[in-house]
């Protein structure tokens, strides 16, 4: 008996089905493309990286750059001198804008008086202090004593210029030709004036007189017919 012949030709064009277990050949992967650089996306990467690099290193220099400045480390009057005793120093962070004596001035400013009161625990400014009195040769310094209700509503500062004004006693008004009278007055500037008193809230105030009218202001202030009134910005 003959044996049968297995057709084994196939259509042209069609892929031969590999039998079960048959091996397969290696797959070629997918071909990628390499990606484009982009040299201008690099270039400022770099910049940035740099800028801020650089930006870090500036803030680190200003942070730690440290300026030694006089401080007040006791209450120091208006008009009182200052001595070293007063003063202090302190290494600090300081902003341009802020106008402090520094350390190494500390003994220009030792001898001179205090413009305004100084605090402890402040920086000094050099505005601060002055080499002048206060109270200049030929004037005399009259302590006036003002109610709550004769006290202006704008803060006095030492050297405010003011005027001190007569007034008809409590009880006595000016009549005839005396009403038309301009009232008598002292110029004076202010060198000191203190928190209001804890009670009854008077308010004295130190203020600097010619040497003529000292005696006059005096007096005034002595019989209670003294107000003082805040003089115009250009002193007239």
């Amino acid at each position: 008996m003959s044996k049968t012949q297995v057709r084994t030709d196939r259509p042209s064009g069609t892929k031969a089905v590999p039998q079960h277990g048959q091996a397969v050949g290696p797959v070629t992967p997918p071909r990628v493309s390499a990606r484009r650089r982009r040299p201008g996306v690099i270039a400022l990467s770099l910049a940035l990286i740099a800028a801020g690099g650089a930006g870090v290193a500036v803030l680190l220099l200003q942070v730690g750059h440290r300026t030694e400045v006089v401080t007040v480390v006791r209450d120091v009057q208006v008009g009182q001198v200052v001595t070293e005793d007063d003063l202090g120093k302190a290494s600090i962070a300081l902003d341009p804008a802020v106008k402090a004596v520094r350390g190494n001035d500390l003994d220009s400013v030792v001898g001179k008086r205090a413009a305004v009161e100084l605090k402890p625990g402040s920086l000094l400014a050099p505005t601060q202090v002055t080499k002048d009195s206060l109270v200049k040769a030929g004037e005399q310094l009259v302590p006036i004593g003002l109610k709550p209700e004769q006290v202006p509503a704008t803060a006095l500062v030492p050297g405010q210029k003011v005027q001190l004004v007569h007034v008809p006693a409590q009880g006595q008004a000016a009549t005839g030709n005396d009403s038309d009278t301009r009232p008598e007055t002292v110029n004076g500037r202010v060198v000191k004036a203190s928190s209001a008193a804890p009670g009854t809230g008077v308010v004295v105030v130190d203020v600097a007189t010619s040497a003529a009218d000292g005696p006059t202001a005096a007096s005034w202030v002595s019989a209670g017919t003294l107000r003082l009134v805040l003089a115009a910005a250009d002193g007239r």
